[in-house]
């Protein structure tokens, strides 16, 4: 399907000129661009326009997730008919693996992690690799490794009504995509049996596919509802793709696991040399068991750990990520770039320094550094021709922009507010005021503070004053952010 671009508005402003000088830089080929853009004059407007025109897939990479979300609710309104997806990190909690040496202080990897927010990174996945339409919204979680599209589509199990197929054949491949059998709790990533009937649960959907047997041929394949457990629409055939990342063949299990034998040797000799026992005690305790684990089940916890070696990498190879799932000629647009690029910059050495304290002390193998996101040039590589978005751009945007075209007229042709400076002395009577008289007149207040507890007790506080209020900050599950952001544009806080 082609991009179609749904709005009530067209575009005004500085918005037209800005649309054109960046489409025509993209098809002359030109690498990097800059919209300089005011708060307010719609540069996620002409973002849309530009990738409707161009007719590309497009990323659009955010700093944060909440921002992440308002775009993605953004790109959905004006895309109805197209892909727009969003992935972010899929942690609501996230303590990594570490070390600390001066407390012998060995802290284990601990996440809790958002069902919604993994269906929709596998959606995004999906996507990418089924058609062109596709618009992703991403945090910098996109730079981080995870399967290459290849393995994750060779590694799926393609059914097709009236094929040759056993059903107990199909548990089995099941099995090996890492689904796990539930015949009571029926959840993604499982599925369960019913006579000649096998319900899957996909990682990647919102409903779940009956798939019915008659002898030994595929007689129906259904999409269904996995809490009513009924039929919504028939299937001609359906891909199931791994219910877990880094899902590999036997063949490739057994070398990688010779690789992993072969480097834990060396590691462990390395070691003893340097008169390090515990930590080659430690390390062989560890890597052992992991190995075990693999063998019998196909996985293990920290697997990740061994990506190097289950996606057939050499040392030193850029790991693949979401950005592998682009096809060549995407377009990249980084939102907030003045934020955004030092991030990226910032993920590999961070993660590079906790990685090597694990590896020094016997906790994991050399080979562990090769899990990383991609190094800053790695991400610039990869990117291609890439539009920064940002209203204060720093240096890099400045020095490698073959053009920055501003858009600084507002659509609405209005002009930045004034701003007041009032005493703090009684600061909070004042805002009831303002709160109240802009509540008379149907419209939204924001306010921020210092901190997360402030917000708190200040949301706390006005409630209690019978006004409309709801605190918003990091701790707030991602998915629940996204639907406060969308009650305070329709102002259905109760």
């Amino acid at each position: 399907m082609e991009f179609k671009l749904v709005s009530d508005y067209e575009p005004k402003g500085d918005q037209p000129q800005a649309i054109e000088q960046l489409a025509s830089g993209i098809q002359r080929g030109e690498r990097f661009h800059t919209l300089l853009g005011v708060t307010g004059s719609g540069k996620t407007y002409t973002v849309a326009h530009i990738i409707a025109r161009l007719q590309r897939p497009a990323l659009v990479l955010a700093h944060n997730k909440t921002l992440a979300a308002q775009l993605y609710s953004e790109f959905r309104t004006l895309f109805p008919e197209n892909a727009v997806e969003y992935f972010v990190s899929y942690y609501d909690y996230y303590q990594p693996e570490a070390y600390v040496p001066q407390s012998d202080l060995y802290i284990e990897k601990e996440a809790t992690i958002n069902d919604d927010l993994d269906r929709l990174r596998y959606a995004a996945a999906q996507s990418l690799i089924e058609r062109r339409d596709v618009i992703v919204v991403a945090s910098v979680s996109c730079i981080y490794g995870m399967d290459a599209p290849e393995s994750f589509l060779a590694e799926g199990c393609h059914v097709r009504n009236g094929d040759l197929l056993e059903r107990d054949r199909f548990l089995r491949q099941l099995i090996k995509l890492q689904y796990e059998r539930n015949d009571i709790d029926f959840q993604r990533g499982r599925f369960r049996v019913r006579g000649d009937c096998v319900e899957v649960y996909p990682s990647h959907g919102q409903y779940a596919v009956r798939v019915e047997f008659n002898d030994e041929r595929v007689e129906r394949i259904s999409e269904m509802d996995p809490l009513l457990s009924k039929a919504t629409r028939v299937l001609h055939s359906f891909l199931f793709y791994p219910a877990k990342h880094f899902v590999v063949s036997e063949a490739t299990m057994r070398r990688s696991l010779a690789g992993i034998e072969e480097e834990l040797k060396q590691r462990l000799l390395a070691l003893r040399q340097e008169g390090k026992l515990l930590e080659a005690y430690r390390l062989e305790q560890r890597t052992n068991y992991d190995m075990e684990m693999l063998r019998e089940f196909g996985s293990c916890p920290g697997i990740e750990n061994y990506s190097m070696y289950l996606a057939g990498r050499n040392p030193g190879d850029r790991p693949n990520c979401l950005l592998n799932y682009f096809p060549q000629d995407f377009l990249a647009f980084i939102d907030e770039s003045h934020i955004s690029i030092p991030q990226l910059a910032a993920m590999y050495k961070g993660d590079r320094s906790r990685k090597q304290t694990l590896i020094d002390f016997g906790f994991r193998l050399p080979s562990a550094l090769e899990n990383r996101p991609l190094k800053f040039e790695e991400a610039l590589e990869v990117l291609g021709q890439t539009v920064m978005v940002s209203a204060t751009p720093g240096p890099f945007e400045m020095e490698h922009s073959s053009q920055v075209v501003e858009q600084l007229i507002r659509p609405t042709g209005l002009i930045d507010p004034e701003i007041e400076v009032r005493p703090v002395e009684g600061e909070v009577e004042d805002l009831v005021e303002e709160i109240r008289l802009r509540a008379e007149r149907n419209e939204r207040v924001l306010v921020t503070t210092l901190t997360k507890k402030m917000s708190e007790e200040l949301a706390e506080y006005l409630t209690e004053l019978g006004l409309k209020v709801q605190y918003l900050h990091s701790e707030i599950d991602t998915i629940n952010r996204v639907l406060l952001l969308r009650d305070l544009r329709l102002g259905k806080f109760d």
